[in-house]
């Protein structure tokens, strides 16, 4: 199965839109709901993470019978320093996504932590490209 979403830079109000479609998805499998869990945080994470910090991205869902393989790509600033942001509580976020209670520096961390696989590639001035597996 694959699945699309396209996600606007800025846009709160609808950050959070395709991490609940594939809740439904995997639900409707029937996956374990602790493997949905952790599939959801992390894509969620991931998914306000373009919402906050990049003009526009995409995000790419493949499920099959062993795993669900999720690719986030965004055009927006980059993360120069990819071992920096990985660290808990640093962050780059604006105040004003802060007011909203965004950018407390745990989002790729918490992706980190609730994935099987994740890759994280990125250029500065160009956009970033995330990879998360997690096998069912």
């Amino acid at each position: 199965m694959h699945f699309e979403y396209q996600i606007k830079g800025g846009d709160f109000t609808n950050a959070g839109y395709a991490s609940s479609e594939v809740k439904k998805i995997l639900k409707q499998l029937n996956v374990d709901f602790k493997i949905i869990k952790r599939i959801v945080v992390s894509l969620y994470e991931a998914e306000v993470n373009i919402v906050a910090h990049a003009y526009e991205g995409s995000i790419k869902v493949d499920i099959d019978t062993t795993l669900v393989h999720i690719t986030l790509r965004d055009k927006g600033p980059g993360i120069p320093d990819i071992d920096l942001a990985m660290k808990e509580g640093f962050s780059t976020a604006t105040d004003k996504v802060r007011e909203m209670g965004f950018g407390a520096g745990m989002g790729l961390p918490n992706i980190k932590r609730n994935t099987d696989e994740m890759h994280l590639t990125s250029k500065v001035g160009v956009g970033t490209k995330l990879e998360i597996v997690n096998y069912l």
